[in-house]
């Protein structure tokens, strides 16, 4: 593994050049965050880049209202000791953070059985470890982006601070700090006192903590406006075809070319096709061996007014899985994970278990009383927690599975797609 540090402008501008001239077409299913990265990481490199979506604009499934943070250093897997510990608790349905549909579908079996071997600690430090290069690949790739094009979306650096209640919990995480400096992340451990001085909203909490990991470099951006401003962009600087409002019902390649199939009957065709379509690519996983890849994970968010003491830097409460995400005067709160869960119907009493929780956490962080209707959205989750980035047939490749770390993700995964289409990696 290399390191983030190792990595700069002039590697990746090298491996641009390399690549020119290798691929002529590219098709692309999915513009969310991690499709329209991929679009473009492959329309910049000179590949004639068509996106296929199935609503009528981007980034309306998981990239809609997410968390919207960007949490490069911090990619914890979610499949862990510690996690593994308090599985009884979840499975019971008695922790009202994290649930698990009770299914005895053999595809949920397999996907839950890799996933509690990934808790192991050896597996779960790796996984996580992974996750941070990849993180750190993304972040150069967002500031690369933003020097060649002056995106609109909220994009701020404001740093991350998580917050930790339990000794146990942030003792360990002071030792995983350890680990992610030597790869190059910046995170610093504070007392209470030290994290109450950077962010004051937490002078507010009735509840005592034992500590915070800080996170200075982190950043936050809207992904839905993130996905409509890439739109603009690929259409007028690389003449990227966006259809939008087209649904696939079948895909196939050949020797020649990948195609995608509509429901209305036409074929679109190209030398490539880059499936990013989240967890409706599951809709094609028997024919690509991908039954067992991706499990669904539905998470909330509401967004608020600021409250009395605007927020200026990302919290996590680590305990009560809760994010809030300052944004554009606004504050962005997610949480709550229900696994195997596909329906993106919002449940009143689960959104106000959200707004409780929160609001326990953080009581002055924002205008509760004023916050939005709610959302709810699907994350495609692998059991290891790291996307699949890969060929899996000829002329048709995966940038699948981001779990909930999709907008994180996103930019560095499209740059690792476009180098094994373009490099021609199995």
């Amino acid at each position: 593994m290399y390191r983030f540090k190792d990595i700069d402008a002039d590697m990746i501008q090298g491996a641009e050049t390399r690549c020119q001239g290798q691929l002529r077409s590219a098709l692309v299913l999915g513009a969310g965050v991690v499709g329209m990265a991929t679009a473009y990481a492959l329309a910049r490199r000179g590949v004639a880049v068509t996106v296929v979506e199935s609503r009528d604009q981007p980034g309306c499934e998981a990239s809609f209202c997410n968390g919207a943070q960007l949490s490069y250093a911090y990619t914890e897997a979610l499949a862990s000791p510690a996690l593994l510990k308090h599985a009884p608790a979840v499975l019971l349905g008695m922790d009202p953070a994290i649930r698990m549909a009770r299914a005895i579908d053999p595809g949920y079996v397999g996907w839950l059985w890799q996933f509690l071997r990934n808790a192991a600690g050896s597996r779960f430090t790796a996984n996580t470890l992974a996750g941070l290069q990849l993180g750190l690949e993304s972040r150069l790739a967002m500031h690369q982006l933003q020097q060649r094009h002056a995106l609109e979306f909220g994009h701020q650096v404001t740093g991350k601070l998580h917050i930790y209640d339990n000794a146990a919990a942030f003792a360990a995480a002071q030792n995983m700090v350890a680990r992610k400096r030597a790869l190059g992340a910046e995170q610093e451990v504070l007392s209470p006192a030290e994290a109450r001085r950077i962010e004051r909203v937490l002078e507010q909490r009735r509840d005592r903590f034992v500590g915070a990991v800080y996170s200075p470099q982190e950043e936050v951006g809207d992904p839905h406006r993130f996905c409509l401003a890439m739109m603009d962009l690929l259409q007028r600087e690389y003449g990227v075809t966006m259809r939008l409002g087209v649904r696939a019902a079948g895909i196939g390649s050949d020797g020649a070319a990948a195609w995608i199939m509509t429901d209305a009957g036409e074929r679109i065709g190209a030398d490539e096709l880059v499936l990013c379509s989240g967890i409706g690519t599951r809709s094609f996983a028997r024919e690509l061996g991908l039954s067992t890849v991706l499990m669904p994970m539905k998470g909330y968010s509401l967004t608020a007014p600021a409250g009395p003491g605007p927020l200026r830097v990302s919290i996590t409460d680590v305990a009560r899985k809760v994010v809030f995400c300052p944004l554009d005067g606004a504050v962005r709160i997610a949480g709550l994970a229900e696994l195997g869960v596909s329906n993106t119907r919002v449940d009143p009493r689960r959104l106000d278990s959200l707004k409780a929780a929160a609001m326990a956490a953080l009581p002055g962080a924002a205008d509760f009383d004023r916050a939005g209707h709610g959302w709810a959205g699907i994350r495609p989750m692998t059991a290891s927690s790291l996307p699949q980035i890969r060929r899996i047939k000829p002329r048709i490749a995966v940038n699948i599975g981001h779990g909930m770390l999709g907008w994180t993700y996103s930019m560095g995964a499209g740059e690792r797609l476009a180098a094994i289409l373009l490099e021609k990696v199995a």
